[in-house]
């Protein structure tokens, strides 16, 4: 029951990050250039927070077999790709501004998007996918898809990414708390879409994942093999506006 509770209340920061997107979108439509079969936010690489994981996983357990089982064959294609990452970023193990700069710029296919273009799991998608094409705030600085109309030096509303992170990870602590585990450090350890959809939903929470202090570099953040900070998700196609202001 505890953790339908803690669903809802997630479900309430999705609410609070699909308003703002609205907002924006309604007060400046030029700028926003998301569109039907655009899957450039798709390719991202990008962690999720253990609440956002469960309650993936959750929703992917109710899909129709084909759908399921089609997504899957996409993981082992996105688990292959993320063990190249991860031997890219064990190069630059003394040098964290290098693997961000690798973080930031590679593209990896999210096993949710089908061959339409489609995210099978759209209404339950992630937060940070909700937010992508505004304005947002990661890590102190400005960030927004290059695909978009904003303009580098023009004022825009600035969704605080940092913020909603945190709400996430009180949400995962108490998800870990409400499972019996004595171990926190699960709530700020991060899981990819892939990792998240093939697990159960107990095993997401129980596995005994690598300890953020072992992870060199990286700051807060779990393995690749688990996920990283999501503040790493602004790839290639991405640019820093650090004169957009809230």
């Amino acid at each position: 029951m505890k953790t339908k509770q803690l669903f809802r209340d997630y479900e309430y920061l999705v609410d609070e990050a699909e308003a703002a997107f609205h907002r924006v979108a309604e007060e400046h439509e030029s700028c926003i250039k998301c569109d039907l079969h655009c899957s450039d936010c798709c390719y991202a690489v990008f962690g999720l927070f253990l609440i956002e994981a469960a309650y993936l996983r959750e929703h992917f357990e109710q899909m129709k077999d084909k759908a399921m089982q089609d997504a899957l064959a996409r993981c082992e294609r996105a688990d292959k790709e993320m063990e190249k990452l991860q031997k890219m970023l064990e190069t630059f193990e003394d040098d964290p501004q290098m693997q961000n700069y690798t973080l930031a710029r590679k593209r990896v296919r999210c096993p949710l998007l089908d061959d339409q273009d489609e995210c099978v799991l759209y209404h339950r998608r992630p937060i940070t996918c909700r937010l992508y094409g505004i304005p947002t705030r990661i890590q102190g600085k400005a960030r927004v898809c290059g695909k978009s109309g904003f303009k580098q030096g023009e004022k825009y509303p600035v969704f605080d990414l940092d913020a909603m992170y945190r709400k996430l990870h009180v949400l995962s602590r108490e998800l870990v708390e409400a499972a019996g585990q004595k171990d926190m450090e699960k709530a700020s350890l991060l899981i990819s879409v892939a990792k998240a959809i093939q697990t159960p939903v107990h095993d997401l929470i129980a596995e005994a994942f690598e300890s953020p202090s072992e992870d060199k570099g990286r700051g807060r953040q779990g393995s690749l093999e688990s996920g990283h900070t999501p503040g790493d998700h602004q790839n290639g196609t991405n640019r820093e506006e650090e004169r957009t202001s809230s």
